[in-house]
């Protein structure tokens, strides 16, 4: 079977038609990015991920990283790959060429880090870090720190992380105990002990360059006293010289579930008194500092998951028509009747349908956010700025907690498709729901997402970003309405975006009354109810887009014209599947939405009521 990554048809729709990404070309700032550059670059990206990067998937997964005296070395297949992403200025597209980027708008870069990362998630996180951690650097260092370290980061010649979590404080980051004091060079001696830190030791590059949050001494208890530093394995001199070793220690490694090429590191700073770090950006201010790192990270974590669910869907509609398995079920008492491929069979379409709704609802919403941080930069004046902002801010919590879980839901319905087939190693799926699962824990666990979207996002600027979402979705519902054979579905997403409106209202209500505890018994059930609805504008926008191409090919709407054109015509089935997505989202998952929905409305305190002794166990 050929190995699958994603529908290039689907990619060039989102981004063509959809969000017609080439009239930012139009602007100064992305003039270099025409229609023809953009296709080059995905073809581009393409060609790397499925020729280069997508043969190591297997081999890093089941060589994993080792780790010996305090060195770890990454699977040997990864070195050639990483070099090739240093080539290709892969690191940091969307970065100012200056500091080593390709200064590609934000949409573009999604695209082709759909392709770059489905090949290989656990490979792509340490590039992906590295860009991450440049970005604090180029957003809050001064002058000298981005002189020495952006452009070496951007380039991908060394390597970034975060270093965040510690064996007490791992959520609750605030109850960290590395400590920072100050030295009279103006340094500070960091001394502490980090764990679960992606990439945090390897044999890729010469330094790693590591963000670490830590508390200097005599400053605040909590998050109020965090501070951010730069701590480097290798001591940088003001010269851009490499010094002496950080004492920084990778004290061990973790056996994990998936993401087995990717060093999962225990780190102990300071073990012999002579690691040293750079304050970043302000005192006590490093979580502030951090959340800009974490948001992008959300984000990459949210395609993460959902680059496993469009490979698990990719090869599980081709392995479909592959697998001859049972007759027809019209022909099933007939003895002579020939076994069929198992796309065929209605409850295996039921699921393909489920799997191709899903993922194309998430690769639109995944590449929107990305559009609207290109909005952020083209913005003519504040108010347009903040818009797009705070739709980037409502949505973040949406495209990393909602997307990873739909996505690990549809990596499950793939290993099912495929039967026994599909629980072994011999077959893809399997390590695809492996690699997917974590995504649903780090960079703040969806619970976390969840808590965020109602305590933090939901009530944000007076409500205004949730507001602003709720009118781009009624604008996509009234375009509907006006296109023949979509005004039933229109009027279904219209009838979910008014009852999540009145469930916001009522969660924002609770959250602020004594039932306080009961809201956020609730707020995982309302982060999955905001995303189905966000989904089904996603689908509905795509529908809107497809119809009246598919009217043009087919010389009507009508189903049999229809039918008949798909089956003549590729343009025609694509544009007949959008249809069809859509109907399957209206009629098959938003009816359960709105059961979610009044289930939340009454919000049931017996999660939060229940006398722990009751848990039994």
């Amino acid at each position: 079977m050929a190995q699958q990554i994603a529908d290039r048809r689907d990619v060039d729709f989102v981004l063509f038609e959809q969000l017609k990404v080439d009239e930012l070309s139009k602007t100064e700032k992305f003039a270099d990015f025409n229609k023809k550059t953009i296709d080059m670059v995905v073809t581009e990206a393409r060609n790397l991920a499925i020729k280069e990067i997508l043969p190591t998937q297997k081999i890093g997964d089941e060589e994993g990283c080792k780790f010996e005296n305090g060195k770890v070395t990454v699977p040997e297949c990864f070195h050639r790959i990483y070099d090739l992403i240093r080539e290709g200025e892969w690191v940091a597209m969307p970065e100012e060429p200056e500091w080593g980027g390709q200064g590609m708008p934000k949409t573009v870069a999604m695209a082709a880090g759909d392709y770059l990362v489905g090949a290989n998630f656990s490979f792509m996180m340490y590039p992906g870090l590295t860009h991450g951690a440049g970005k604090l650097i180029e957003e809050f260092g001064t002058d000298l720190q981005k002189k020495l370290f952006l452009k070496k980061m951007y380039t991908g010649e060394w390597a970034g992380t975060m270093l965040l979590t510690e064996p007490q404080a791992g959520s609750d980051v605030g109850a960290l105990t590395t400590s920072a004091v100050k030295n009279p060079d103006g340094t500070y001696s960091i001394t502490g002990n980090k764990i679960f830190i992606s990439g945090g030791e390897h044999d890729l590059v010469e330094n790693i360059i590591h963000p670490v949050l830590a508390r200097i001494e005599g400053a605040p208890a909590g998050t109020k006293g965090i501070s951010l530093f730069i701590v480097p394995k290798i001591w940088v001199n003001e010269d851009g010289s490499l010094g002496e070793f950080n004492d920084v220690v990778c004290t061990g490694i973790e056996e994990k579930m998936g993401i087995h090429g990717n060093a999962t590191c225990s780190l102990t700073l300071g073990g012999k008194g002579k690691c040293r770090g750079l304050l970043l950006g302000q005192e006590n201010k490093g979580m502030r500092a951090m959340f800009l790192m974490m948001n992008e990270a959300r984000l990459l974590v949210g395609l993460q998951g959902f680059t496993c669910a469009s490979n698990a869907y990719c090869y599980a509609v081709n392995y479909a028509r592959e697998r001859i398995q049972g007759k027809h079920l019209l022909k099933s008492m007939d003895e002579n009747a020939p076994g069929v491929p198992i796309i065929q069979h209605p409850d295996v379409r039921r699921q393909l349908l489920h799997m191709k709704a899903f993922v194309e609802g998430m690769r639109s919403l995944l590449y929107y956010v990305g559009y609207c941080s290109d909005r952020v930069t083209l913005a003519k004046d504040e108010a347009e700025r903040d818009k797009y902002q705070g739709l980037i801010e409502i949505l973040t919590p949406v495209a990393k907690g909602y997307v990873t879980d739909r996505a690990f839901d549809v990596c499950s319905q793939g290993v099912q498709v495929y039967g026994g087939y599909g629980f072994i190693k011999e077959y893809p799926m399997e390590q695809l729901l492996r690699d997917c699962r974590i995504t649903m824990i780090y960079e703040g666990t969806n619970g976390i997402q969840a808590m965020d979207l109602l305590g933090r996002k939901l009530g944000m600027k007076k409500g205004k970003p949730i507001m602003d979402l709720l009118g781009e979705i009624q604008k996509t519902i009234a375009a509907a309405k006006a296109v023949e054979g979509l005004k039933d579905a229109a009027e279904q997403v219209e009838k979910a975006l008014n009852k999540l409106g009145e469930v916001a209202m009522h969660m924002g209500a609770t959250a602020m009354s004594p039932k306080v505890l009961n809201a956020f018994a609730f707020a995982h059930p309302f982060l999955e109810v905001t995303g189905d609805v966000i989904l089904s504008w996603m689908l509905l926008w795509r529908a809107v887009v497809a119809a009246p191409q598919l009217e043009k090919l087919a010389g009507g709407f009508d189903p049999e014209a229809r039918r008949v054109a798909a089956e003549k015509n590729k343009n025609a089935a694509f544009y007949e599947g959008q249809i069809r997505s859509l109907e399957y989202f209206t009629h098959s998952i938003l009816p359960i939405t709105q059961g979610k929905m009044r289930a939340i409305l009454a919000t049931n305190g017996a999660a939060v009521e229940i006398p722990e002794a009751a848990f039994g166990a």
